[in-house]
């Protein structure tokens, strides 16, 4: 039986489940996987690679699909969102900046336009700029985020952009984690560490490997990995990563290692050639703790509609 919600009737899908569009990680395969069985696949086009978003709409294949974006990043690249929207995607979601100069392109392809956020005023900019969605972002989750926790954002956001449906993320991992997004007012889910650490993610096995071993103590939120990749993010974004050599070595001492970025960086660029983790990011959240396999996009799905089932179930026969 299908999970409904006011997102699925929006989305025309069966579950009110998300892929998070992990910048290449969530390639067509995986995307496809989550859809195909009842959720929205989203295809991670990140800062915008014209040929990598090319070859991966294409490993999707027949099958409904959205796709991200990292929204600051656009700029004027106005060729790429029009690339994105020819493809016909079941929703495109832009993240980290201001949807305004984009959405009324978006609109016009007919293509609903999810907005991720990280405060409440973000949420109604993002409103009244025509999001469809909203995506309540808390900084549990991997790779960037603000600074405001998923359980207490999420409820606020519900009731600022009511009745746009809010999808909750940062944390969520399992069927608990969508019943306890449910009841906080949200109409779904939006889930990226746990779909990392499936068969079907393009992250490497050794990144998975780690994820599955990762306690959720084992992650660190900082600039780190932005200031030895020289990627211009805006201030007030930070970053969860798992703990690595790298981070032990320089977590706190951020001044430090721009000092000593020129030899920092070149080795960096030697792990990124040997794909070494102790130095390279895999970008993960705090629910890196509540994974312990490596299933199938699908089964997992699968798995956490019927767990959520179960805790809504439960729920509502213990009260009174």
């Amino acid at each position: 039986m299908p999970l409904e919600t006011e997102l699925t009737q929006l989305l025309d899908i069966e579950h009110p489940i998300l892929l998070a569009p992990m910048d290449l990680v969530a390639g067509g395969a995986l995307a496809a996987a989550v859809s195909d069985a009842g959720g929205l696949g989203l295809i991670g086009a990140g800062y915008g690679q014209a040929e990598w978003m090319e070859r991966e709409f294409a490993a999707a294949g027949n099958q409904r699909t959205g796709v991200g974006f990292i929204t600051w990043s656009l700029g004027d690249r106005l060729e790429l969102l029009d690339m994105a929207l020819a493809r016909k995607p079941q929703a495109l979601m832009l993240s980290f900046g201001d949807p305004a100069p984009f959405a009324g392109r978006i609109k016009d392809a007919g293509v609903p336009l999810i907005c991720q956020v990280q405060t409440v005023p973000d949420a109604r900019a993002a409103v009244a700029a025509g999001a469809d969605v909203i995506v309540a972002q808390g900084t549990e989750g991997g790779g960037h985020a603000q600074s405001r926790s998923t359980f207490t954002l999420v409820p606020a956001v519900v009731d600022a952009v009511a009745p746009v449906p809010v999808v909750a993320a940062g944390g969520v991992a399992d069927g608990r984690g969508l019943a306890a997004a449910l009841m906080l007012g949200a109409a779904g889910v939006l889930v990226g560490t746990r779909f990392y650490a499936t068969q079907e993610a393009l992250g490497q096995a050794e990144a998975k490997a780690r994820i599955v071993a990762a306690s959720g103590e084992d992650t660190v939120r900082g600039k780190l990995f932005d200031i030895i990749r020289d990627a211009k993010w805006p201030e007030e974004f930070t970053g969860r990563v798992l703990k690595n050599a790298f981070s032990d070595r320089w977590d706190g001492r951020d001044g430090e290692l721009v000092a000593a970025i020129d030899d920092e960086r070149t080795r960096f660029q030697e792990a990124a050639a040997q794909q070494d983790f102790d130095m390279l990011p895999v970008i993960a959240g705090e629910a890196a703790g509540l994974i312990h396999d490596l299933p199938p996009a699908g089964e997992l799905v699968r798995r956490m509609v019927e767990d959520a089932k179960a805790a809504l179930a439960a729920g509502r026969a213990g009260v009174g």
